[in-house]
């Protein structure tokens, strides 16, 4: 969940500046502390900002989402993770007479998705995947959409979500193949590394559940049944480089972060590499970049 990708971008951070040097390599620990932590709090803290770095992606990958999740017109779905509200909103949207409660730790997500999904048949509140406050069998669906592999307990939250899903409900996730087939995000890392070798550990095609079947081996073990596995892939257009290249500089995720503790000279280079790499030697264009999801729905028993 989202506090899981501060800690994630603190840990990054630190390599960065302890390889690097720099004003926060010179701090004490005490004082290094301080920064990462308004670095974290500043990082998920402006919902509009993710937007326009994660968000636009998420509310492409939502109609096929909902169509894999199989939710029912009537159904009352939990949407764990919910960030900014993108699959409450879909929901709403398409299907009449749903309902949904959308958790999430973050306080200014929630703010922004009661702000901006604002109906009778949606609420959304401070929650952890890892401890939900719901009774046993309260939904009929729950959906994770790209939040599993954030979540520091990931078998925890999956049986809390089986828990407070019925008997004959599904559960059903996504989540961005980061090893190979998230061109925005894999395009930034490769050129990253190319430019700092160092943080090659980092990169985030090593995260969990970033390949195919890992979702839905979890799944499984966590009991489900009839476990369906599918890979969705959406593409997102660009105006510009800029249009590309700017959310990273608002410091919005573990990638944004990293950028904002690279020296001045390190984002030039790295700018230069990017701009290289989705234009190649041609001028300022729009441009397409795709994403694949590996997606996994579970029945409970």
């Amino acid at each position: 969940m989202k506090s899981a990708r501060m800690s994630l971008t603190v840990a990054i951070v630190v390599s960065v500046c302890a390889t690097h040097g720099g004003a926060s390599a010179q701090q004490t620990p005490g004082a290094q502390e301080a920064t990462l932590k308004e670095r974290e709090a500043a990082m998920f803290s402006t919902s509009a900002a993710y937007e326009r770095y994660m968000g636009r992606w998420s509310r492409r990958l939502v109609p096929e989402f909902i169509a894999f999740a199989k939710v029912g017109r009537f159904d009352k779905v939990l949407d764990v993770g919910t960030g900014t509200g993108a699959v409450a909103a879909g929901l709403v949207a398409s299907m009449p007479s749903v309902t949904v409660v959308g958790v999430d730790p973050s306080e200014a997500f929630i703010a922004y998705a009661r702000t901006n999904v604002d109906t009778d048949r949606t609420s959304f509140e401070l929650g952890d995947a890892q401890s939900l406050r719901f009774a046993d069998a309260t939904f009929d669906q729950t959906t994770a959409l790209l939040v599993m592999n954030f979540i520091p307990d990931h078998d925890k939250a999956v049986r809390e979500m089986r828990r407070v899903t019925r008997r004959g409900g599904a559960i059903s996730a996504c989540v961005w193949d980061y090893d190979s087939g998230m061109e925005m995000i894999r395009i930034f890392w490769d050129e990253l590394v190319a430019e700092v070798p160092a943080l090659a550990a980092k990169h985030q095609r090593n995260m969990k559940f970033a390949r195919a079947g890992e979702l839905g081996d979890l799944w499984r073990k966590a009991g489900l049944v009839n476990v369906e596995e599918k890979p969705i892939v959406i593409e997102q257009p660009f105006g510009s480089f800029d249009d590309y290249w700017q959310p990273f500089l608002g410091r919005t995720g573990a990638a944004g972060a990293l950028v904002g503790s690279l020296s001045a000279e390190q984002r030039v280079a790295l700018e230069a590499r990017l701009r290289k790499a989705v234009l190649g030697a041609g001028p300022d264009r729009p441009f397409t970049l795709k994403a694949r999801a590996w997606c996994v729905r579970g029945e409970v028993v």
